[in-house]
């Protein structure tokens, strides 16, 4: 259960409410999520967020898709549930298939079974592994 409310259209101000139609006109599409619901509460928070997520998400050096799949294992790494399945949702639409997020999953259980190793056995890092 969310510690708040979840805005509708109709609770939200002028602020909040200008923000869900970028949100709507950037991603083609009459959905607004619930992330985006319950940061309405803070418009310049709401704002902020959407601005930033808009410059880092966008394709540059690194594509859209492997954009979505860094987020699906920073999530998991994070225990974010509501961003595994969300940015799970974004990277099959942005063409994930099934072959992709079964090699996605090994790559996340694989690193936070080595993470957890190293980091318990304290083990020092090479220097030719040092920038």
């Amino acid at each position: 259960m969310g510690t708040v409310a979840l805005l509708s259209d109709e609770e939200v101000g002028a602020e909040a409410l200008a923000v869900f139609e970028d949100i709507r006109a950037v991603r083609g599409t009459d959905f607004v999520n619930n992330f985006w619901r319950a940061l309405a509460h803070d418009p310049a928070l709401l704002r902020a967020t959407w601005e930033r997520l808009k410059v880092v998400m966008a394709p540059g050096a690194l594509d859209p898709l492997v954009k979505e799949m860094l987020y699906v294992a920073v999530s998991t790494a994070n225990g974010c549930s509501y961003c595994v399945h969300s940015h799970t949702a974004a990277a099959k639409a942005k063409g994930m298939d099934d072959a992709m997020y079964g090699e996605l999953l090994a790559v996340i259980g694989m690193a936070m079974q080595t993470n957890g190793i190293v980091t318990g056995l304290q083990v020092p890092v090479d220097e030719a592994f040092l920038a």
